[in-house]
């Protein structure tokens, strides 16, 4: 995979002198003049790698970097500073904020490239470990913990910026019964079945996860709740005509549907917990109305399948 990098320096020379110097290397670069333009780039494209100017005009690359840092979403991005000074103390106190190494203007173009070479190696490792470490052993998609962290992101997103998000929640119908009948491995077999059908049923943007035992959870970004209506229900299909057969049995299997929308709720002030809650409420309501289908939070509108 391409991996990205954001140049945030004011002068447009040293941009086109990345551009050249970095040529060889296989990466996306991307610019930005100024320290907003470049905090800006930096929370829509999470880039792998950011060249960052220490002596940049209104905001220093320091405070820059220190806004990076105190944010969750992006702290893990590593900076790298360009910077002019060779004293020790702007070196100290840069890496001290956080960033992992330092490139002394002029360039000298071996070790310009060496230090970003072992900047984006080290950012690949770390991105491989995560995502092993978020991705759940029985189902291969993510897992609760990953949940917990993407969800957050999108919801902290919907409240600043008013972005929409939406939330579904299943759980499959009579899972236990199917355990206690067929035994737990035709049960960790649907679950298999129905990480893959969430895999493929949603765009790359989107979350499917394992929430817990036999229910899971899907995060929709840029959705709005006719649009998790169509998915869920297109989701409640696959399920309900996937055929099982265990001891050479058909097994029908079904999952019940809560969705919740950040919009219908509130963007700037509905909360993690009460999307969650929301969406559960929902879920149960489905369960309750004969399983089998899909019920939204609110407007209270529901799209039933056959039971």
């Amino acid at each position: 995979m391409v991996q990205t990098l954001l140049v945030i320096d004011d002068s447009i020379d040293i941009h086109r002198l990345l551009d050249v110097r970095l040529r060889p290397e296989e990466v996306v670069l991307y610019h930005a003049l100024s320290a907003d333009e470049g905090l800006q780039k930096v929370r829509e494209l999470k880039p792998d790698l950011i060249l960052l100017d220490v002596e940049l005009p209104i905001r220093s690359g320091f405070e820059v970097c220190q806004t990076i840092k105190l944010d969750p979403a992006l702290a893990d991005i590593p900076v790298i500073f360009l910077t002019a000074a060779t004293d020790i103390h702007t070196k100290v106190q840069g890496l001290e904020l956080g960033a992992v190494d330092y490139v002394i203007k002029p360039f000298d173009p071996a070790e310009l490239r060496a230090r970003v070479r072992a900047a984006l190696r080290t950012k690949r490792y770390h991105d491989l470990l995560s995502a092993r470490a978020n991705v759940d052993g029985l189902t291969g998609i993510w897992n609760r913990s990953y949940f917990n962290q993407r969800f957050g992101e999108e919801m902290a997103a919907a409240q600043r910026y008013g972005r929409l998000v939406s939330l579904v929640m299943l759980d499959l119908d009579h899972f236990k019964a199917h355990n206690d009948t067929f035994g737990h491995p035709f049960g960790d077999r649907i679950l298999q079945v129905v990480g893959d059908i969430l895999h493929s049923a949603v765009r790359t943007t989107d979350a499917p996860c394992r929430f817990g035992g036999e229910e899971f959870a899907v995060v929709l970004t840029e959705t709005a709740a006719d649009g998790a209506l169509v998915i869920a229900d297109r989701i409640r299909l696959r399920i309900a005509t996937t055929v099982f057969r265990p001891k050479d049995v058909n097994v029908p299997v079904t999952a019940s549907f809560g969705i919740a929308c950040s919009e219908a709720l509130g963007s700037d002030t509905v909360s993690v917990a009460r999307m969650i809650q929301a969406a559960d409420n929902a879920l149960y309501r489905a369960k309750n109305e004969g399983r089998n289908r899909v019920c939204l939070a609110t407007p209270p509108t529901d799209r039933s399948g056959s039971a």
